[in-house]
């Protein structure tokens, strides 16, 4: 009994140890008896018990493995840069991939670290944000030359962070909020420009048509003047008469607009029944007096002119 139990061990032992699976996305690597003997695939595979061993097991899948570079810039500014570098074992390359490297995380974090602290330093640190695409793809060039002898395809390197020391990035934003006020600044003074030369148009404008208006309200009542000196003229009033007349009525009218409303004072000065006569008088008078004295600073004007002109004859 006891030797069949043994038997009946052995038997299950070499009976399980003969097959193996094998996961799909996923290869196999036998030996026998220390040496590579092949590379299985997914599915049911059968392999001499004791003799053959399944060495090892590789994903096909695509891996992912994130490195994180701390550098420093042209300007001298240090900083940290995440990399994300996506990578794939060859299938056709299973051997390489599995005997050549003894760990590939570490080796592409070399080559990783190597690229990042060769490219970095060449630029300023705003450059490093705008050209992160052109150090992804250094990063790229660089691993697939390397990782293609050891059976590994990149798939894609990425930067997926830049982050500066704490003190920079302060900076930066009070440089960029320095900017933002500075361009809200002359935005408001364009609006303010705007605003006062469009105040300074509505201005003119409105002096202009307030000048023609009143100047067509002049046209008119000398217009209306006009034609009350003829009608007074027509029934035998001469023209000093009617303009008295029409004085004294302007006179009145005058003062009645300002008796219409409440709150205005009104100062009345000596009047006489001769009123309208005597300020016709005095205004033709001041017209006349007014008409000579232009006259004589014209001939006055005109003397100097000509004793100027003979001085410089002479000289």
């Amino acid at each position: 009994m006891p030797i069949i139990a043994i038997l009946a061990v052995i038997a299950l032992l070499v009976l399980t140890g003969s097959f193996f699976t094998v996961r799909q996305q996923t290869a196999a690597v036998l030996e026998r008896l220390g040496k590579f003997t092949s590379v299985r695939g997914p599915g049911f595979h059968v392999k001499v018990p004791l003799i053959d061993k399944v060495a090892g097991k590789l994903s096909l899948r695509v891996q992912q493995l994130d490195v994180l570079v701390e550098t420093k810039t042209k300007d001298n500014v240090f900083v940290k840069l995440k990399v994300s570098v996506q990578f794939v074992v060859d299938p056709d390359n299973v051997y390489d991939a599995f005997y050549k490297l003894e760990n590939p995380y570490e080796q592409i974090n070399a080559y990783v670290f190597d690229v990042v602290r060769a490219e970095v330093p060449k630029l300023k640190l705003d450059y490093v944000f705008e050209r992160k695409d052109d150090i992804a793809n250094a990063i790229k060039h660089e691993l697939d030359e390397a990782m293609s002898n050891y059976g590994y395809n990149i798939v894609k390197a990425l930067v997926t962070d830049i982050d500066p020391d704490i003190t920079v990035k302060n900076s930066m934003n009070r440089i960029n909020a320095a900017e933002r006020e500075k361009q809200a600044a002359e935005f408001e003074g364009e609006a303010d420009r705007i605003r006062i030369v469009a105040k300074a148009k509505a201005e003119a404008e409105s002096k202009r048509l307030q000048g023609q208006g009143i100047a067509d309200q002049r046209r008119e009542i000398a217009k209306g003047l006009e034609e009350s000196v003829d009608i007074l003229n027509s029934v035998g009033i001469n023209s000093q008469e009617a303009s008295a007349l029409i004085v004294v009525t302007q006179h009145y009218d005058t003062l009645q607009s300002m008796g219409e409303n409440a709150n205005s004072n009104l100062i009345m000065l000596p009047n006489a029944p001769t009123a309208g006569s005597d300020m016709l008088s005095d205004m033709t008078a001041s017209f006349v007096a007014s008409q000579q004295l232009g006259e004589q600073m014209k001939a006055d004007a005109a003397k100097a002119k000509a004793k100027k002109e003979k001085i410089t004859l002479k000289r």
